[in-house]
């Protein structure tokens, strides 16, 4: 079986959801967005390691906030840098060496389910590189600094990325070492940058990141519908408010 790490960036400002509260310490059904995402991680086999990577400033108040939680869970706590991509590189630097591949999913995304974890990580292991994306089916405008459109963009396959994207650990490493000054806002980029291929697995609308109080209303009400399996109660110290299918 390959072994994985799974590193979890949760360092961003929130600065579009809240300027007092950071969207993943907020609770999501009772508990932290960031332990629901999380939890769909630790408790896998073949996940031998899970690192949430979080601001500097938060991290004495984070391991006070959530002992419970982490007394609970196998994870590794630490700190990212000014950029996304900073903060992936500095939970990278952390990755065991026996590990074979490194998934990187966004902490803000709680809704994943082991379903497509199950799907893009035996794609990784077939292609070396793959992430969840969902077709675009939007119409695109593309427009000015005043918002009026200049044009409309062909929509023909566009995909919109989504996590987890996973890597073969030695690849997603060669493409950190050769990304320069560029700060990729997703790991893909970095592979692309490289000419390596990247499979694309379908993902799901339900799998939102939450970037605004929007979305995270409707992650509320999409939360009950998704089908999860019942999780071990040692992952946590509080039962779940609901039943798992």
């Amino acid at each position: 079986m390959s072994k994985f790490a799974v590193i979890l960036p949760a360092a961003g400002k929130s600065s579009r959801f809240s300027q007092q509260r950071k969207k993943v310490f907020i609770e999501l059904k009772g508990r932290p967005v960031w332990v629901r995402t999380a939890e769909q991680f630790v408790n896998r086999s073949d996940v031998v390691q899970t690192i949430l990577v979080i601001s500097p400033d938060d991290l004495e108040w984070f391991k006070e906030k959530f002992r419970p939680n982490l007394a609970f869970m196998d994870i590794e706590v630490v700190t990212g840098g000014a950029e996304r991509a900073d903060s992936v590189l500095k939970g990278l630097a952390r990755v065991r060496a026996d590990v074979d591949f490194v998934a990187v999913h966004d902490a803000a995304r709680p809704l994943i389910v082991k379903d497509w974890i199950d799907q893009v990580f035996r794609a990784a292991e077939q292609h070396d590189a793959a992430i969840l994306a969902t077709p675009v089916t939007s119409t695109l405008k593309r427009v000015d600094a005043h918002q009026t459109i200049e044009e409309t963009v062909s929509r023909a396959n566009l995909w919109a990325a989504q996590t987890p994207q996973v890597f073969r650990r030695q690849l997603l490493m060669d493409a950190y070492a050769k990304r320069g000054h560029l700060q990729s806002t997703d790991e893909a980029q970095l592979v692309e940058q490289l000419g390596h291929p990247i499979k694309i697995v379908p993902g799901s609308a339900l799998n939102l990141k939450i970037t605004t109080q929007e979305d995270f209303r409707i992650a509320e009400h999409l939360f009950d519908a998704l089908p999860r399996e019942k999780l071990p109660g040692f992952l946590h110290p509080f039962n779940d408010e609901r039943s798992d299918l």
